[in-house]
């Protein structure tokens, strides 16, 4: 990821794409954890496959957001980090699922880490645009996220709960910043 050089001046329509990419973010992080908070007791075909539907649907995201970028000149490099992240994480919970809890939980937790400094990252190179602090503000709260998912993994009450709050708290984090966006486009 290239932090040396500043991103271009944003366009209108690449913050008004944005703010409904956090939109849809924000609807689709609430309803996810709703249903994963219903079943985090236990790891059965609902959990496990909407396990595996959150990088995909974080892959998909940000490839939206890598064409739009990219065809206003804007950073790139973190988020195709990000896609190639998130399809990793895809398989890593598809293997995970079948060992347990706490095997879902350190690779969740992996990659709320690493997500989460490109997050941040590319927060930065955003700011710019406006609406970009809620997103470093929640990369680098991933990050430490995450290290709590991997230490609760080792723990006998591993629960996949904490991952339903830590997706509806990053959904809070995309409305924010869609809320944020959407004043900075009006000035």
């Amino acid at each position: 990821m290239d932090t040396t050089v500043a991103a271009p001046a944003p366009t209108a329509s690449a913050s008004t794409a944005l703010r409904h990419l956090y939109l849809v973010r924000f609807a689709f992080a609430t309803v996810w954890a709703v249903l994963l908070f219903t079943s985090a007791d236990t790891l059965g075909t609902l959990s496990a496959t909407l396990l595996v539907i959150y990088p995909l649907f974080d892959m998909a995201c940000a490839i939206v957001d890598a064409r739009a970028a990219k065809a206003n000149g804007g950073p790139v490099r973190g988020l195709y980090a990000n896609i190639a992240l998130s399809a990793l994480t895809t398989a890593g919970l598809a293997a995970a699922a079948a060992s347990g809890i706490p095997a879902v939980l350190r690779v969740w937790g992996a990659w709320a880490i690493t997500a989460g400094l490109v997050q941040l990252i590319v927060g930065v190179l955003r700011r710019g645009m406006g609406g970009q602090w809620p997103m470093i503000a929640s990369g680098a709260i991933s990050t430490l996220a995450g290290a709590s998912f991997v230490a609760q993994a080792g723990k006998d009450n591993a629960s996949l709960s904490t991952l339903a709050g830590y997706a509806f708290l990053g959904g809070v984090f995309f409305l924010v910043s869609a809320l944020r966006l959407s004043r900075a486009t009006q000035r």
